[in-house]
């Protein structure tokens, strides 16, 4: 079988890689899918406020954001009336694919972009071939493009097979923030889920080599410290002042030295700070954006408790005031066995499959384990699978990048292990 990854899917994702949008602005990717999808025999596509629970979004941009987004999606082509549905971004759809009485089996892909400027050397294939980012400033540098396109290519797999049961795939927004997860795991669409799988593409594994079940998912939570002080002149009047970049100070000193914890790994970053207005002003407001994380959901919590704690007492020490926010949030989540069992079986005989490993750490966070602790929950079981590709740059990097042809490759997989989950209970 050959793994020239075939033209519609290259330029699907290619069209995707041209148009990133970060979290909750998903305008064009969501209206780009639906297009897709409404051309194939489906028997549901939710979109917008229909896939997912609205109520339970977070570090939703405001009106001007979301319109300056909604508005470059419609200059480049994205149909109005899915824009419509989409309105304050409500973004990520949900494909649904009936054929017949057997389980329900999911697929979770995601969407969005980051805030990384693209490379533009010769040598980076999209700026070569022309599919560089339109989005100065953004780019697809995690390979949710790829992502999307596996889960455009994995339905049609499985309708032109035997598959008996049904097939949705989740088009998930905004898990670069990890605040599309939960919305979409409370959207209801899940709660008859018997076998979910998610994907991701590279994971520091080459082309060829297939991770039928990935760990070590870090539970992680994202803050923003927003501390409220006084101005004061800093030479003629400085005790006059109530200064918050002494607070914010001391908050990313003892922030970092939060004791370790015996039971696992655990995380701490104040990743953007920043404050003041003049060298000459006792600066009265400053922030600190930040996550901590651990090995378990019970010791992110651990962090975030002790992270609370400082930076109420930070600001207090310095007779400030602080507002903390949760700006998203994971829980931690494993794969069960015997889906993954169901992979390696699947990339055994897929031509052009050169390793199955087993299980493999992540070691890092994603909100996918929304997702698989709720058909967990649920008495389902549930997988994340890695696809192997050599990415030139690592992830999140301005180099970053996907071999195409093995998105037809995680194709073959996913929709084999599909399909044999269908019809062979695992």
């Amino acid at each position: 079988m050959s793994y020239a990854v075939p033209d519609e899917y290259r330029e699907f994702r290619r069209d995707l890689h041209r148009h990133p949008e970060p979290a909750w602005c998903e305008f064009y990717t969501t209206a780009r899918i639906v297009e897709a999808l409404r051309a194939r025999p489906l028997d549901a596509v939710h979109v917008g406020p229909d896939a997912l629970d609205a109520e339970a979004r977070r570090n939703v941009p405001d009106e001007e954001t979301l319109e300056t987004w909604s508005d470059s999606a419609r200059a480049a082509g994205a149909d109005p009336d899915v824009l419509t549905q989409l309105a304050g971004g409500n973004t990520g759809c949900v494909a649904v694919a009936e054929r017949g009485p057997g389980p329900v089996v999911a697929l979770r892909v995601d969407i969005d972009g980051l805030p990384i400027t693209e490379a533009d050397a010769d040598d980076h294939v999209p700026a070569a071939e022309g599919f560089r980012s339109d989005h100065e400033g953004y780019m697809h540098a995690c390979g949710h493009d790829a992502h999307a396109t596996m889960g455009l290519g994995v339905l049609d797999r499985v309708l032109e097979s035997d598959f008996d049961g049904t097939l949705k795939v989740f088009f998930q927004p905004g898990e670069e923030k990890i605040v599309g997860g939960k919305p979409m795991a409370e959207s209801g669409h899940l709660d008859d889920v018997d076998y979910l799988y998610a994907v991701h593409v590279g994971l520091d594994h080459p082309s060829g080599e297939i991770v039928c079940g990935v760990d070590g998912f870090l539970a992680v939570t994202h803050f923003h410290a927003a501390f409220d002080g006084e101005p004061a002149h800093a030479g003629a009047r400085p005790e006059q002042g109530r200064n918050t970049v002494q607070a914010m100070a001391a908050a990313i000193q003892n922030l970092y030295a939060i004791p370790r914890h015996a039971d696992g790994a655990t995380r701490v970053n104040a990743g953007l700070v920043g404050g003041g207005t003049a060298t000459n002003i006792v600066p009265d407001a400053s922030y600190i954006e930040g996550e901590v994380r651990g090995e378990t959901t019970a010791l992110a919590e651990y962090m975030f408790d002790h992270a609370d704690r400082i930076l109420d007492s930070a600001a207090a020490m310095h007779d400030c005031a602080v507002e903390v926010t949760t700006k998203g949030a994971a829980p931690s989540a494993e794969s069960d066995a015997a889906l993954a069992d169901v992979v390696g079986t699947a990339a055994s005989n897929v031509d052009g499959v050169e390793a199955v490993v087993d299980r493999a750490e992540l070691g890092g966070s994603e909100d996918a384990t929304f997702l698989m602790n709720r058909v967990q929950a649920n008495g389902g079981l549930a997988c994340y699978v890695g696809v192997g590709t050599d990415h030139p740059g690592g992830h999140h990097t301005s180099t970053f990048d996907v071999v195409e042809s093995d998105i037809a490759l995680g194709i073959d997989v996913l929709a084999d292990a599909i399909r044999t989950v269908a019809t062979d209970a695992p």
